[in-house]
């Protein structure tokens, strides 16, 4: 007897929107991008030399900043996404976040093309849609053009979430 095997296939696909300049963005935007562009300045990145400033507005239009934190023990340093959506849920638990812009710099500048976040950082910030229940707008900031993605959990397809442990949250 031969066995029938179904296989079923599936695709995962995702959109973005790209904008050569931020005049092409709304006002809104445009200050949150500022916003992350000169977070990036204030990181601390004495070992990699790359500097990462991350801004997070919140549903009441408050934005709050963040930026990488490098330690010579690595990994122990922190990304400006995760500082910032750490210190906006500890500073501001009953407001959510709606929008992050990431910008990025090198020993020249800002760099050229767009930075996405790391997968840690895809992480947490899925974990904060599904804690929020809302998506939080990516921008992506470079010299040459911005991305924008209209909610996190696209750029982790397949994430890994509290509904795979099988447990109750409050």
């Amino acid at each position: 007897m031969n066995e029938v095997i179904i296989m079923e296939s599936k695709n995962i696909s995702i959109s973005w929107s790209e904008f050569s300049s931020l005049d092409e963005l709304s006002e809104n935007d445009q200050e949150l991008i500022r916003a992350a562009r000169e977070a990036s300045k204030n990181a601390w990145a004495p070992y990699s030399g790359f500097r990462v400033g991350a801004a997070v507005r919140l549903e009441n239009g408050m934005i709050i900043i963040g930026s990488n934190i490098e330690n010579a023990a690595f990994p122990s340093g922190i990304c400006a996404e995760r500082n910032v959506l750490s210190t906006s849920a500890a500073s501001f638990p009953d407001k959510k976040p709606i929008a992050l812009a990431i910008a990025a710099r090198n020993q020249e500048g800002l760099t050229d093309d767009p930075v996405p976040p790391c997968g840690n950082c895809r992480q947490v910030i899925v974990e904060e849609e599904l804690r929020n229940s809302n998506d939080i707008k990516l921008l992506l900031s470079g010299k040459t053009k911005i991305i924008v993605v209209e909610k996190g959990s696209d750029l982790l397809p397949l994430q890994f979430s509290v509904n795979n442990m099988r447990i109750n949250l409050p």
